[in-house]
C-alpha cells in the first residue's frame, strides 16, 4: 500500500486502472487485477470508487482534463502561430510534447474514441466547439481566411489531428518512425502546416483561359 497517505493511495490506484484500461480495455480489467498492480486490496479500490464504474468515471475525468488543457493551451496563441509559419503547433504535437514516452493516455484516448462511450462523444463535442471558437478568432485576426462552414473546417481539423493519434502505430510501421515524438511529429506538422497554408494539389485550369499565355 502507499505510504503517502490516503490521497496518494487514491491517485496511485487511478493511475494503475489508467494503464490497465489502455493496454487490454475497461470491460475487461477487473477491479481485483487493479487492486493486485497498485499494491492494494479490492477493499480499497471500492473505499476510494464505489464500484468499478466509479473508477472508470475518475479515469475518464482525469484523462479528458489533461486532453483539454493541452487543446486550451494550444488556443493561447500557438495555433495561430502554426498557421502563420511561426511553429507547428496541433493537437497531435501537443501530445508528443505533453506526455513522456510510455504515457498510457494516447492508447487511453484510442481506446475510448473508438468505444463509442458518452465520454468520448462529450470529450469530441468539447474539443469542436473550442476548435470552432478558436476558428472564429483566427478568421477576425486575418490569419484564416474565413470558412464557408466553420462548424465543417473545425471538424476536419480536429479530426486529422486525432486520425494522427488514433493511428500511430500503424503510421509509425508505414513511415518507419515514431510520430509521437518531438521528432517525428515536428517533421509530420511540417507537412501538415504546408498543406493547410498551400494546398496540395495545383487548381485545375479554368478552361476559359486555357488558350492565354
Amino acid at each position: 500500500m502507499p505510504r503517502d497517505g490516503d490521497r496518494t493511495a487514491r491517485a496511485g490506484i487511478r493511475d494503475v486502472a489508467l494503464e490497465l484500461f489502455a493496454e487490454r480495455g475497461p470491460d475487461v480489467v477487473t477491479v481485483r487485477e487493479i487492486a493486485t498492480a497498485a499494491g492494494v486490496s479490492p477493499a480499497l479500490v471500492l473505499h476510494h470508487y464505489g464500484s468499478k464504474d466509479g473508477l472508470r468515471a475518475a479515469v475518464d475525468e482525469y484523462a479528458a482534463s489533461a486532453f483539454d488543457a493541452m487543446l486550451a493551451h494550444l488556443g493561447e496563441g500557438e495555433m495561430a502561430s502554426a498557421l502563420t509559419g511561426g511553429s507547428n503547433a496541433s493537437l497531435a504535437e501537443a501530445f508528443a510534447a505533453g506526455f513522456p514516452s510510455g504515457s498510457p493516455l494516447p492508447a487511453y484516448l484510442r481506446r475510448l474514441l473508438l468505444s463509442g462511450d458518452a465520454a468520448a462523444d462529450a470529450l469530441v463535442e468539447r474539443w469542436h466547439a473550442m476548435t470552432v471558437a478558436l476558428l472564429a478568432q483566427l478568421e477576425e485576426a486575418g490569419v484564416a481566411r474565413p470558412a464557408h462552414n466553420r462548424e465543417r473546417r473545425a471538424a476536419f481539423l480536429l479530426a486529422n489531428d486525432l486520425g494522427v493519434i488514433l493511428l500511430a502505430p500503424q503510421l509509425r510501421q508505414v513511415l518507419g518512425e515514431e510520430l509521437m515524438s518531438p521528432e517525428g511529429i515536428a517533421r509530420w506538422t511540417d507537412e501538415v502546416t504546408d498543406i493547410y497554408a498551400h494546398g496540395a494539389f495545383h487548381p485545375e485550369p479554368d478552361p476559359l483561359h486555357e488558350g492565354e499565355a
